[in-house]
This record gives structure tokens, C-alpha cells and sequence, in this order.
């Protein structure tokens, strides 16, 4: 018999709040949380907006030699990861290292940390870097100095596939347990602020270059401009259904299917990606996970914010689901796209959506762009299947699709 697996516990650290219920509050009230860039000064770029976590103090996550080895984005994963290994009731260390595994996903590695470094290489009168630019910056650094602080000893591993990359980590997480692993770590944060990312970003032309960060992220509407760059994400307990019911494990709900596919064509801010295997990936999601489109309950989509991304990904839920789309909520335009980790962020919001028996709105559009005219949840609403399709579309051509199927809330009055 296949094994299950389940989502026990959810670490959010993020523009929305620190922790899942900070994030839910955040995402129920609707308040944006972008603003001006803080990290470093922004004042010679063309985008001045981004996606913060606020008042993230890396000390209460992580000890000093840590924080002296590593980037800002490994903190926001010791973070994320003692927040959902909490919630989900289990302890700091595996009591079985090799029945544990952490798996993440990572666009853009160690920004700040090699920005810095590299800086003191051709400006400082040292002309030298730190003993740990060679592995604080590099995409495993997280996995590596997760596995090694919580003795994470079973299969480890990173996917890099953009914003596809978070839905794809829990994917793998799946596949991990079914081959024997009960608990595995799955998720993504991402810290894609400094001067260095920012101008790779920027090289792609898909940034907003808007001032007003109330109107700098607007997907699907008139008025879209690009995206706005976030940090931050979600960590997520995923296990055996078995081993979380043997230790009466709170479950927020399952991961019943997912997909990925390939454009093979790169990245076009101006003609938007071909709608064909984004289409495909989801169909491939809902299939694998034997659902059928019209039990849909809602669908968190990509969201870019780009008008012929936009319009393509609309194209492609219309080709899935027919003119009569399921509810479409996105909260991106309240965090910003933090890369790998949005899409690991929209997973959390779906299932905090089923374990609070309430569909969150979506924030906008407030003109749908033509071509974009999709079902978007303009009101909160008790879930009817529990069923959500989450989409993920990465640079160059990466699109992923998760199903999630959320368990029944807990009766009023339990605190479980």
C-alpha cells in the first residue's frame, strides 16, 4: 500500500508575519505589506519596492556561529524550520537522524553574504573574503546547516526551478516518504535583496519600476506593471500519515497530486510564455491526485504580475477548467513574489485557508486586464470540496502544479 503523506506542521517567516498565524492575520485583513527597500539603498535602481520580513531578529533563530556562516536567507530557513517543527509537536533534534530529511528549494542562494564578501575582495584593503563565501552563498547552504543542526540524516537534498521550486520541494517530500523516510522538511525562503540580485532581477524586465508600493504588484489588472521582489517563505513537516497518527499529530491536510513540466523556451516579458505546458502540468496534478476540475475548491495561480504572463496563465486555467473557472485567490500582491518561496507561501495559505474553514479573498485585481477575466474571490468563504490547485511558474520555462486536500477543522472549542 502507498503511503501517505501529510502536512503536520507550518513555519511562515515572511513579509506577512512571523509565524502562521501572523501570516493568516495578515492575509484575512488584506493589508499590504510592501514597501520601501531597507537592506541597502536602493536609490540608484529603477525598483525601489519589495517584500520584508519585519522585525526578523536572526539571534532568536540561530546561535553566533551560525549567523557568522551564513546568509540572511539560511536565517529565515532556521527560522521557518524550528516554527513548523513546533507547530508540528516535534523536537528540535531527530531522535531518528536517518528516518528525517530536509529537502528545500532555492532561487538565488547567499546574496547579502557574497555581495559583502566580494565587495571586500575588490574594495577592501584586505583583498580578501571571508573563510565562508565558499559555501554561504551556494543553493545547498540551508539543507546543509539544517541537516546539521537538527541531525537531519535521511535523504537531503535542493531543487532550484525559480518560483516552481517551492511546490516541486513538496513534491519530493512525498516521493521521500513513500520510499520509507517518515518525516521529512520541505519548503523555501528566499532573500533575493541586494544590490547584486536586484540587478539580476532586473535584467529579466519583469520587475515593477512603480513607486507606490499600494499599486507597484497588481496580477491579472489593468494597471499591472511586474512583479515586486520579496523575501521570506514557508518550511513545512510533511509525514507519514501512519507515524503522525501513531503520535496524534494535528494534520492540516494532504498532498494528494503535483506535476511539473518544461516550456524549453526562455523567459519573454513582451510576447508571455506559451500557455501549453503550464496547462499541462496542472491537468497532470489534478489527475495524478484523481480529481476531477469541477471538484476544485479554489486555485492559488503564479501571479507574476506581468500582462502577457498574466494573460498566459489565464489562457491556461481556462484550458483546464473551461470558461467557468474555480475561485482564484492570490495574496502576492500583499508580500510581494519571493521566488521559490511564494509558491511554498501560497502552499502554507491554502492550508491555513482548510484548517480555519475559510477562503481567504484574493487582493485584486481591481480591474481584471482583458484576457484575465478569471473567478477571483472577492469575499471570504467556507470551503466546499477542501480541495486546492496551487501553480507555480519559474523563469525559463519551470511550471509545477500541487494538489492539496485539507483535512476537516477541528471542532469549535478544540484547540488541537
Amino acid at each position: 500500500m502507498t503511503a501517505r503523506a501529510v502536512v503536520t506542521g507550518i513555519g511562515v517567516v515572511a513579509p506577512s508575519g512571523i509565524g502562521a498565524d501572523a501570516h493568516w492575520s495578515t492575509v484575512l485583513a488584506g493589508t499590504r505589506r510592501t514597501g520601501p527597500i531597507s537592506l541597502f539603498d536602493p536609490a540608484g535602481y529603477p525598483t525601489r519596492v519589495a517584500g520584508e520580513v519585519p522585525d526578523f531578529d536572526a539571534a532568536r533563530y540561530a546561535d553566533g556561529r551560525q549567523r557568522v556562516q551564513t546568509d540572511r536567507w539560511t536565517h529565515l530557513g532556521f527560522a521557518a524550520t524550528r516554527l513548523a517543527l513546533a507547530d508540528a509537536g516535534l523536537p528540535e533534534q531527530a531522535p531518528d537522524p536517518y528516518g528525517w530529511a530536509v529537502t528545500l528549494a532555492s532561487s538565488s542562494g547567499g546574496n547579502l553574504f557574497g555581495q559583502r564578501e566580494l565587495q571586500r575582495l575588490w574594495g577592501g584593503p584586505t583583498r580578501t573574503v571571508g573563510a565562508y563565501q565558499s559555501i554561504a552563498w551556494f543553493y545547498a547552504a540551508s539543507v546543509g546547516q539544517l541537516s546539521i543542526h537538527h541531525q537531519f540524516k535521511g535523504p537531503c537534498g535542493v531543487l532550484v526551478a525559480e518560483s516552481a521550486g517551492g511546490l516541486d520541494s513538496l513534491a519530493h517530500a512525498v516521493r521521500t516518504v513513500r520510499r520509507g523516510t517518515p518525516v521529512v522538511i520541505a519548503g523555501a525562503t528566499e532573500c533575493p535583496l541586494s544590490p547584486y540580485a536586484l540587478a539580476c532581477q532586473l535584467r529579466s524586465g519583469l520587475l515593477s519600476d512603480v513607486a507606490d508600493p499600494e499599486r507597484a504588484y497588481r496580477p491579472f489588472d489593468v494597471a499591472a506593471a511586474g512583479y515586486v521582489p520579496a523575501e521570506g517563505g514557508a518550511v513545512f513537516v510533511v509525514e507519514e500519515l501512519g507515524h503522525a497518527l501513531t503520535r496524534g499529530a494535528r494534520i492540516y491536510g494532504e498532498v494528494t497530486g503535483w506535476a511539473a513540466t518544461h516550456d524549453a523556451a526562455p523567459t519573454d516579458p513582451d510576447a508571455g510564455p506559451d500557455p501549453t505546458h503550464y496547462a499541462r502540468a496542472l491537468r497532470l496534478a489534478l489527475d495524478r491526485a484523481g480529481v476531477r476540475p469541477h471538484d476544485v475548491d479554489v486555485v492559488w495561480p503564479d501571479a507574476l504580475g506581468v500582462p502577457a504572463h498574466d494573460r498566459a496563465e489565464a489562457a491556461a486555467l481556462r484550458a483546464v477548467f473551461g470558461d467557468r473557472t474555480p475561485p482564484v485567490t492570490t495574496q502576492k500582491p500583499l508580500t510581494g513574489r519571493a521566488h521559490q518561496g511564494g509558491s511554498a507561501l501560497d502552499a502554507a495559505t491554502a492550508l491555513l485557508a482548510f484548517q480555519h474553514d475559510l477562503l481567504p479573498a484574493s487582493a485584486g485585481p481591481e480591474r481584471p486586464a482583458e484576457g484575465c477575466e478569471l473567478n477571483f474571490l472577492r469575499a471570504p468563504r467556507r470551503p466546499r470540496s477542501r480541495i486546492a490547485l496551487v501553480g507555480a511558474r519559474g523563469f525559463d520555462g519551470f511550471n509545477s502544479a500541487l494538489v492539496l486536500r485539507g483535512a476537516a477543522p477541528p471542532p469549535p472549542g478544540d484547540g488541537t
